[in-house]
């Protein structure tokens, strides 16, 4: 048996919510088309894990009365302050509570460069063009399955980045969901586009609190590396029980684009991952590393892929995952080198550590390979917390308890030191302290 999949909006909703926004027609129009393909649509079936009764459609579109805007660390929830390192806010940042921007700031230089970065229905309004020639088209389709028709229908919020041709962005662009109402779906879409020979680091965290009112995140993520071009994606993503999330993060790099991926899962409810990886031009290279922390009875399901059609690519997967109590998480790990990628390298290695009798987790390495001039390699393990090491704390005077957490910190640091910035590094690694302690 499954849960009610009767969409929850319908088409004079749909309509309405993209008028009151000033969209443009083409918007519009994929928003409808999309309400109707989701009729029909089935949902995703990730490896190994059933969702069909999951909550997918009961939610709250949007959030009720006016958003008032932010303008200093102090108005903020300590857990949200901790994502910054200074007293003051970052010069390039955005916050978006529920669906509205509270807070938003470029650094008048990059502006003067030509550097957008701004929420998703401004940039349409603003940046029409910009937005089209992305928008789910090289990266996600809109009918993929249910959840990508359902997220192009009702999205209601999400960020635009662009960095011109030639434009080196030393300093990260940040951006903070805060799912503050507890019934409110964030139906998230995050477009990051590097023009050729241009770099940067964005980062993002999502973070709610509503532990027992259902509601879904439903985010896609589309990130688009041109020629010679450099991203570095990091997110730390912290939503409570009562969310149900699917997140579809997918990067396409052309020539000698690289694509580094550092992801902290930290949900705490039922999670869907997909991070994919399409390296279409010689030379390019990816990285996609994530690590997670499950507890309680939640399930997740991680894939990471990276697909290489161009010669002489790079793709190296790194994956790490600690369950606790009766959690349970599978790592997919996909490495494909596609006929005619010749010179191409794939490596990958998923590992999880079980930190209970009822703790499930299962790491499944794949290898696709239709070329011969390549290399690859995978290796994955699942097991528990090591004796030896233990035993080897504790015989030098440190209780089990700290021992157990040594050892944690250690099987996971590989992915967390990969965090591009030191105040997001902090703030997972105290969302691992929490979930392990």
């Amino acid at each position: 048996m499954t849960v009610e999949t009767k969409l929850p909006y319908d088409r004079s909703y749909i309509e309405q919510f993209s008028s009151q926004l000033n969209e443009p027609a083409w918007m519009k129009e994929l928003r409808l088309n999309a309400l109707e393909q989701a009729e029909s649509l089935e949902l995703p079936k990730p490896d190994k894990t059933k969702i069909g009764k999951w909550n997918f459609t009961r939610f709250k579109h949007t959030a009720s009365g006016e958003v008032e805007t932010i303008t200093s660390l102090t108005e903020l929830p300590v857990e949200i302050q901790d994502f910054f390192d200074k007293e003051a806010l970052p010069e390039n940042l955005v916050i978006q509570r529920n669906h509205t921007v509270a807070f938003a700031k470029l650094n008048d230089d990059l502006a003067n460069k030509g550097v957008i970065f701004t929420d998703i229905f401004t940039a349409l309004r603003e940046h029409e063009d910009l937005v089209k020639r992305y928008f789910m088209k090289d990266a996600v389709s809109v009918d993929e399955h249910k959840l990508t028709a359902l997220h192009a229908a009702l999205m209601n919020g999400g960020i635009f980045v662009y960095v011109p041709k030639n434009v080196q962005i030393k300093e990260p662009l940040q951006v903070v969901f805060w799912q503050e109402d507890p019934e409110v779906a964030l139906i998230n879409h995050v477009l990051v586009v590097a023009d050729e020979n241009s770099e940067l680091t964005y980062v993002e965290n999502y973070i709610s609190n509503n532990q027992n009112e259902e509601t879904v995140a439903n985010i896609v993520t589309e990130v688009i590396a041109q020629d010679n071009a450099k991203i570095s994606f990091g997110a730390v993503d912290n939503f409570a029980a009562g969310t149900t999330t699917y997140v579809n993060r997918r990067g396409v790099g052309y020539r000698d684009a690289q694509i580094d991926w550092a992801l902290g899962q930290m949900n705490d409810g039922d999670t869907v991952s997909e991070n994919v990886t399409h390296l279409v031009g010689d030379g390019g290279s990816a990285n996609a590393n994530a690590v997670t922390v499950g507890r309680g009875k939640q399930t997740q399901n991680f894939t990471a892929k990276i697909v290489q059609f161009g010669k002489n690519t790079d793709g190296q997967i790194l994956q790490r995952g600690v369950m606790k109590e009766s959690a349970t998480t599978i790592f997919n790990a996909v490495g494909k080198i596609e006929h005619g990628a010749s010179g191409a390298n794939s490596e990958q290695t998923s590992r999880v550590l079980m930190l209970s009798e009822n703790a499930r987790g299962d790491a499944n390495p794949i290898l696709l390979i239709e070329e011969d001039d390549v290399t690859a390699g995978h290796a994955a393990s699942v097991g528990r917390v090591d004796p030896m090491q233990l035993y080897y704390f504790m015989s030098r005077g440190i209780r089990k308890e700290e021992a157990e957490r040594l050892v944690i910190y250690g099987f996971l640091d590989p992915v967390v030191r990969e965090l591009p910035i030191d105040a997001v590094k902090k703030q997972l690694k105290q969302v691992i302290e929490r979930k392990v302690n």
